[in-house]
């Protein structure tokens, strides 16, 4: 079953569930979609309790949809996965010796004040304990850019909490973490029904600096893949035999490290948010919810032996200010613009989502998305 909701549900996703009949609850946004001309298989909520009950695959293309499920599924082994997995806090105690010696401390959001941040190991992270998107992440490398996140937390926290409900970005506790050095990946991987891993999607993150915590460049490569698949695989594995994941989906950020890989985040019951995971179909032609939820075998070592001179990337260009942003003038900069999903930056919190194929000998298309200002395309 797949369950849509706000902000957004992309044109591959929507093609997928009309022509294949997958059920989907049957929820105002997905009413909506039909009400659009979408040919959607909608059920009710008694029927869609029934699947979320049954150990059913469910995939939701918003965290969103959590609620609803925690609501009308008894199902504890489905329940207990998506309480774990986005309690950011709860993971980290729980995969703690997978992490040695890694700092973190959860704080009450009305505690964060008292917090001396000449005795935090700094830098350091500070997050939501909930959360998406990058939204209230700071790099805070003193005490002066600790009062400054705390200021800006309290400045910006109701707008966040106008577009994303609490089960999406919490706003009762936050987590202090030690700053992971190393590069960071993000990884769209299932479990099946006896646990065993299997992983659709895996990108390079990149960041214009030490102070960037933005999703602005991920991308993935032939040579990527191959380096880097078998030490995720293996350690996806290793985190299964703590957490016992069954017919579960997650999208994960994670470091590799000197000492090994550190998880950032567990997103579950979705891939790669605001239709980011599409980039497998727009670069590959395969979709990653189609494999998941029907069991479709996936080598993704074998998919981009086909692509080996390629470097497939997605950005999501967040907000820069007032003003209307210049799609056309700002995809004018690329070669081979895949695909550009646009948003509505007041549901979403950011302009869209930049789909490219670029060289994988040639960076310069890539340097370019990462550091580009884009108060220079509003107008």
């Amino acid at each position: 079953m797949v369950i849509l909701d706000e902000p957004y549900a992309s044109t591959p996703l929507l093609e997928w569930l009309q022509g294949s009949q997958h059920p989907v609850l049957a929820n105002a946004f997905a009413k909506r979609k039909v009400d659009e001309g979408w040919k959607l298989r909608l059920v009710d909520e008694e029927e869609a309790a029934r699947i979320a009950c049954s150990g059913a695959r469910i995939y939701t293309c918003t965290e969103n949809a959590l609620a609803w499920l925690l609501d009308h599924s008894d199902d504890e082994r489905l329940t207990g996965a998506i309480k774990l997995f986005k309690d950011k806090g709860l993971m980290r105690e729980k995969l703690a010796d997978l992490s040695p010696g890694f700092y973190y401390k959860r704080v009450g959001r009305e505690e964060l004040a008292a917090v001396d941040p000449d005795e935090l190991p700094l830098p350091v992270v500070l997050k939501p304990n909930v959360g998406f998107c990058s939204m209230g992440v700071y790099v805070v490398e003193s005490a002066d850019a600790w009062r400054e996140a705390l200021d800006d937390i309290a400045q910006n926290e109701d707008a966040w909490h106008e577009m994303y409900p609490e089960s999406v970005v919490g706003s009762e506790d936050y987590l202090i973490e030690g700053f992971l050095t190393g590069t960071e990946y993000a990884v769209d991987a299932y479990y099946d029904e006896n646990g065993a891993v299997s992983i659709l999607n895996l990108w390079e993150h990149d960041f214009a600096g030490d102070e960037d915590t933005s999703d602005r460049l991920y991308w993935s490569s032939k040579q990527l893949i191959d380096d880097k698949l078998p030490k995720f695989k293996r350690w996806l594995e290793d985190v299964n035999e703590i957490v016992g994941a069954r017919s579960f989906c997650v999208h994960v950020e994670a470091r590799m490290t000197d000492a090994g890989i550190v998880p950032i985040e567990f997103n579950p019951l979705r891939f790669a948010g605001l239709g980011g995971t599409d980039m497998a179909y727009f670069g590959c032609g395969y979709r990653t919810y189609e494999c998941y939820l029907e069991g479709l075998p996936l080598d993704l070592a074998d998919v981009y032996k086909a692509h080996p001179d390629d470097v497939y990337s997605m950005s999501l260009l967040g907000d820069a200010g007032e003003g209307a942003f210049e799609y056309d003038r700002f995809a004018s900069n690329f070669t081979d613009v895949l695909e550009f999903h646009r948003f509505d930056v007041r549901k979403v919190g950011s302009y869209g989502f930049l789909f490219l194929r670029t060289p994988a000998d040639d960076p310069s298309e890539r340097d370019f998305v990462l550091h580009a200002d884009l108060k220079g395309y509003l107008s």
